[in-house]
């Protein structure tokens, strides 16, 4: 009878749960809010502001066995928390962020959940399977449907046949923006993330992801002539072979009927960043915080910093009694170089393995390695090796072994260019063995980082980004500025970038054209300093060649100097695709960097934030000239005056950067 009346008891108290249909999550703010249905199909909308900003939108994971996660669920219960705490973010924009969020957890019958966050600046959700069993995911439904015909702002694929998805998988992830409204969009053509839609009245919504390991990433395309956009994902692999870029890659040849094979796991958070300000957007850090905390217990080791970097410069050097480049003495140049300059590494690109071979055991006769490290540590400069996504991949624990031996600091690993779960794995993989080595990673040829710089913090730097190396190659009509000017609200917002800014040879518009040799930026030369502010990289390359920054004493210890990880980060003011302006902390020090488009413009920068005290500012600002003479710039050392405001005329294409000491 007490066993009966238990039961009966425990079913009373759950009726009310699994009847109920419809469910709300708010953010701390109550600002923002996502209404969950999980009636026949589970789905759920987002308000902003008692705005509607998402449209039902449905969610679902289908088995290779034909069982759909999300139609006609089974809720067996809910649980809610709220979290407000501080969390350490080493190698980051700061030194501890602020994570508040209120939680939702839908418990499903055959050991499946949904969880929901809600924080102030966005909406997050995740599927998690708590089986014995392993699985095989055939498809997860994503969809985005937006309540009005919203402008879009995506990075296309810009390789593979349109409405060829096989040929759209194998990609760089580098392109610059479209910006048309979701009516207009390619339908047969895939964007990787981020991306960026305008609901218009300031309310902007950037969809990307977070804790993407050993699962596919998520790509959107246009629903043709909706203000739709769906979920697609690359199969896994079922046949590659050895080919590509000087025969360093795995090319997918035939692929699996489903995306990925599973066991007991949570699944990567699906995130709707929703501001109703552009700063706000690119101040927001979900995708940090919605990673997996850091699996590297001592990080005492992992050192961040500037890179003396050949192969954008091409190896160009001069006033030298040798012929530069792949060679010891050209190495010993810029490991002098970095030395002299407290530039905390030099890296050997591509050149310094036996071409063809795939094999980074084998290393060309003109380079001895071990002298070159032993050079180096001399000098207080550490090396890092660029490294073919197979020839490192094939033989990884060697390789690590043995270059660590030597006292190699750390890799550049490039032209993976996949991000099915296959190459996800991967690149968790070669963190953890770096890591396991004390090396450093620098992910090139990748997607974007998706939070595992907090989880892995070793891997400093991540590509995924249309950078500075297109100016070796792209036509004089490209546009690189106005890329710069949308990046920190788009790509950033998905973590830091190897974007690899520097050049101190500058285009003003209409004077660019491409030079592998003697590659140049587009705007003026400031800009390139601001860069080092706006843009973060915990580990940022000094792209250009060491003799180009020896004829320029003050921007090159500018850009010395300047740290690669923050204290603190206050993005000033900006408006996505025309301008931004950040300041950074360090220690007692603060950097200031802003960046317009190809429209001259007057900035109004507030350092009111600034604790009560003196200050002095030097400041590198456009010349005159500068919109004829990219490289014209101005530096001054002066007082910041009292009321803490600072006004500063920018050229088309140009920039400032300041560094502002209290004294």
């Amino acid at each position: 009878m007490k066993n009966l009346f238990l039961s009966l008891f425990v079913l009373l108290v759950s009726l009310p749960i699994c009847a109920q249909k419809e469910f709300n999550l708010a953010s701390p703010d109550g600002k923002l809010i996502a209404n969950i249905d999980v009636d026949k199909q589970l789905s759920y909308n987002i308000q902003y502001k008692e705005k509607e900003v998402l449209s039902s939108s449905p969610l679902s994971i289908t088995t290779t066995e034909g069982v759909i996660w999300g139609k006609n669920p089974h809720l067996l219960g809910t649980s809610r928390k709220s979290v407000n705490q501080m969390i350490s973010s080493p190698f980051y924009r700061a030194a501890e962020l602020n994570d508040n969020y209120n939680q939702l957890v839908l418990r499903f019958k055959n050991h499946w959940n949904v969880e929901f966050r809600a924080y102030n600046d966005g909406i997050a959700y995740r599927f998690i399977y708590s089986g014995k069993k392993t699985l095989q995911i055939a498809e997860e439904e994503v969809a985005y449907n937006f309540p009005i015909d919203g402008i879009a702002t995506v990075p296309y694929i810009k390789v593979g046949e349109d409405g060829d998805y096989e040929s759209q998988f194998f990609n760089s992830f580098e392109n610059v923006y479209t910006t048309e409204r979701l009516s207009e969009l390619n339908d047969q053509r895939m964007a990787f993330l981020p991306l960026v839609v305008d609901l218009n009245d300031g309310v902007k919504v950037c969809i990307t992801e977070s804790d993407l390991e050993d699962y596919p990433g998520l790509y959107l395309k246009s629903d043709k002539g909706t203000s739709t956009l769906s979920g697609k994902f690359a199969a896994y692999p079922k046949e590659t072979v050895q080919g590509g870029h000087n025969k360093l890659q795995q090319i997918v040849t035939q692929r699996e009927d489903y995306i990925a094979t599973v066991g007991a796991r949570s699944f990567p958070w699906r995130i709707a960043i929703v501001v109703d300000s552009d700063v706000k957007l690119a101040a927001t850090n979900l995708s940090y915080l919605l990673a997996a905390p850091s699996r590297i217990q001592d990080t005492s080791w992992i050192k961040p910093g500037k890179v003396a970097w050949e192969w954008w410069n091409d190896w160009n050097i001069k006033g030298v009694d040798f012929e530069s480049g792949v060679n010891n003495d050209t190495y010993k140049a810029y490991i002098d170089f970095a030395s002299d300059n407290n530039i905390e590494y030099v890296i050997l690109d591509e050149g310094w393995a036996v071409n063809l071979q795939a094999d980074l055991m084998q290393v060309v006769d003109a380079i001895d390695l071990q002298e070159l490290v032993d050079y180096a540590t001399s000098k207080n400069v550490g090396i890092i090796l660029w490294a073919g996504y197979y020839a490192f991949e094939r033989d990884m624990e060697n390789i690590c072994r043995h270059y660590s031996q030597m006292g190699v600091k750390g890799f550049k690993v490039d032209f993976m260019d996949r991000d099915d779960q296959q190459m996800t794995t991967f690149n968790y993989k070669a963190a953890e063995m770096c890591a396991k080595y004390n090396m450093l990673l620098d992910l090139h040829g990748s997607y974007k980082p998706a939070g595992m710089n907090r989880t892995y913090p070793n891997v400093l730097n991540f590509e995924g980004v249309n950078g500075l190396e297109q100016l070796k190659w792209s036509p004089v009509e490209y546009d690189q500025v106005t890329y710069d000017v949308q990046i920190p609200f788009i790509r950033q917002v998905a973590g830091p970038m190897d974007y690899t800014q520097g050049a101190m040879k500058n285009a003003a518009r209409g004077n660019y054209y491409p030079c592998n040799s003697e590659p140049m930026s587009q705007g003026t030369r400031s800009r390139q300093l601001a860069l080092y502010v706006v843009l973060e990289s915990p580990l940022n390359m000094l792209c250009d060649s060491p003799s180009n920054y020896l004829a320029e004493p003050e921007c090159t210890s500018y850009i010395a100097e300047i740290p690669t990880v923050w204290d603190e980060t206050i993005v000033l003011d900006g408006k996505m695709g025309e301008y931004i302006a950040t300041a950074r902390r360090k220690g007692d020090n603060w950097y200031i960097g802003g960046l317009t488009n190809w429209d001259e413009r007057k900035m109004d920068i507030d350092l009111s934030f600034l604790p009560s005290g003196n200050y002095s500012i030097e400041l590198f600002a456009d010349g005159a000239n500068a919109h004829r003479n990219a490289s014209d710039y101005k530096r001054t050392v002066s007082e910041l005056p009292k009321d803490k405001k600072l006004q500063v005329l920018l050229k088309p294409g140009g920039g400032f950067a300041a560094k502002v000491t209290k004294h």
